[in-house]
């Protein structure tokens, strides 16, 4: 079984986010993020166990309280081969990347299982060629972008 893990600021969205996961056939997990009070292992250049347990990320855009890319960066640049499905309940940032391996598989508008379900395979396809090379011994790794850990 597919097991997700959901990430976002708002409880209730996120509620909604897991329980629509869990319809459609998926083990979900769920985190606040770094705005839920706790620290994030990310945030600091540390792996994050549930991530680590996770076979796809559904993250909400707004997941580090600021809308910037940083967040995302780090997950990229920590867990280059597991997909990304990125959610905004409005317009989306201009700095997602959609291919590359910074890429991410944006969805916009309400919850519902059905987009989010579709987001899931379409990241899960998009990344088993990368998950695929990674498993023969030659590891894909996002390009240096010169960033240092974020704290």
């Amino acid at each position: 079984m597919t097991r997700v893990l959901v990430v976002h600021h708002d409880v209730d969205i996120a509620d909604i986010e897991v329980e629509e996961l869990r319809r459609a056939g998926y083990e979900v997990e769920q985190c606040a993020g770094p705005m839920g009070g706790g620290s994030c292992p990310v945030l600091f250049g540390q792996p994050c166990w549930q991530v680590d347990r996770a076979d796809v990320l559904v993250y909400d855009v707004w997941a580090a309280g600021d809308g910037r890319r940083a967040l995302i960066d780090d997950i990229r640049d920590l867990y280059p081969d597991t997909p990304v499905v990125l959610t905004s309940g409005g317009l989306m940032l201009d700095w997602v990347e959609t291919s590359g391996p910074m890429g991410v598989t944006p969805v916009l508008g309400a919850p519902s299982g059905t987009l989010l379900a579709a987001a899931v395979e379409a990241a899960l396809r998009s990344a088993a060629p990368r998950r695929q090379q990674a498993s023969i011994g030659h590891r894909v790794v996002a390009p240096d972008a010169g960033h240092a850990p974020r704290w």
